[in-house]
């Protein structure tokens, strides 16, 4: 009954638990979001040295000088905190018939700049994305352009996107002011390939959320696994006491099994002691009559075969080497018939009397035809013996 209760228990956890399953969500790239990295770029910048600045910025075609090879380079190092350093190397030309500080040029002269600048991920401050990161900026630079050097305060906005966590693409416009009298202010546009390279990555927002959720998911999993462990526990410490039981048991029947074995063995051994002590039947020289000491033992040995029932004998008779072989051969089978008709006259059932004549085939002693012997040793070698053959 108890078993059955137990049995019951598991399965109504098993049902609840699955009626309040939930498919646990996995956490995966996109769950988190790169927090610092390197970053080297290479791209294409264009410079609007018109000199209105802010007017007119998407005059192309007359303002924009650019080239048709990638002219920008840049490396830079971001940090958890949103903020960005960069290192900034661009060339280009001053073409002729763009409007350079007001004028259209009429010579064609090369353009360097090299800036540092500081930016700020805004993505700190309107909530992490892993494919849009729009930034803000500034920095200095040192710019030669139009044959004219100056250095200059710079501003940056710009994004980039992102196709994976290394590859991306930046675009970004610069306005770059001069600090003293020479060169102009102008406006820098950039666009380029970008690779992240000594990530870190932290979960994002949605991924801390999602985090969450499989937490608490795992938590009321293991609360249910626990409930059904404590079920499954208590159902096998009932196994386990049963079994222990029995065992228990068939150790109490094992002990009692062989406490009978032993004793039976023990019987069987008294009995083989007993009819041993009554030692062997002896016959006179030549002669197959049991006389009267014989006749003690066999009286003797039919008491014990009467309380015994169950045993059986082989009963062999021997002579000694004496006389012609063939003759004592004969001689130890009157000596056996007379034996067993002796124990069947007791009341012995014959059929529990086997009967074998060995002639002078099993002597005893060393009293052989070749070795003189005296009467008394011959004697050892006239006798009937008593073999339990079963009990």
């Amino acid at each position: 009954m108890r078993k059955n209760t137990q049995t019951l228990l598991v399965l109504l956890c098993l049902i609840v638990h699955f009626s309040n399953a939930q498919e646990v969500p996995q956490l995966t790239s996109k769950d988190s979001i790169v927090q610092s990295s390197w970053m080297v770029g290479l791209g294409y910048n264009f410079v609007d040295d018109s000199g209105d600045m802010l007017q007119d910025l998407f005059a192309v075609n007359s303002e924009w000088n650019a080239l048709a090879y990638p002219n920008r380079v840049s490396i830079g190092r971001y940090f958890k905190s949103g903020i960005g350093v960069e290192a900034i190397g661009t060339y280009n030309k001053y073409k002729v018939g763009k409007i350079i500080d007001g004028k259209v040029n009429q010579t064609e002269s090369d353009y360097f700049a090299i800036d540092s600048r500081v930016t700020y991920d805004l993505n700190k401050l309107v909530g992490e994305t892993a494919w849009f990161d729009p930034y803000l900026g500034g920095g200095l630079g040192y710019t030669e352009a139009n044959n004219t050097g100056r250095t200059t305060y710079n501003a940056v906005i710009g994004f980039r996107t992102w196709f994976s966590d290394r590859w991306g693409l930046d675009f970004n416009s610069s306005g770059k002011w001069r600090t003293g009298d020479s060169g102009t202010n102008h406006i820098q546009h950039a666009a380029g390939v970008v690779y992240q390279f000594g990530i870190e990555k932290e979960l994002s927002k949605k991924g801390l959320k999602k985090l969450a959720l499989i937490e608490a998911l795992e938590a009321e999993k293991k609360r249910v696994n626990d409930s059904i462990a404590n079920v499954e526990r208590e159902r096998e410490a009932a196994e386990l006491a049963e079994r222990l039981a029995r065992e228990k048991e068939a150790a109490q029947l094992a002990a009692a099994e062989q406490a009978r074995l032993d004793a039976e063995q023990k019987r069987k051994q008294d009995l083989r002691d007993r009819i041993d002590a009554l030692g062997h039947v002896y016959f006179d020289l030549n002669s197959s009559y049991i006389n009267k000491r014989s006749k003690g033992i066999l009286d003797a040995l039919t008491v014990i075969l009467d309380e015994n029932p169950d045993v059986k004998l082989r009963v062999t008779s021997h002579t000694d080497s004496r006389g012609k072989s063939t003759y004592n051969k004969w001689l130890s089978e009157r000596r056996v018939k007379r034996t067993v008709e002796f124990l069947v006259a007791a009341g012995i059932e014959e059929e529990r009397l086997e009967a074998e004549a060995f002639g002078e085939d099993n002597l005893l002693n060393e009293c052989n035809d070749d070795t003189y012997c005296p009467e008394e040793k011959h004697q050892i070698n006239r006798r009937s013996e008593f073999i339990i053959t079963s009990f």
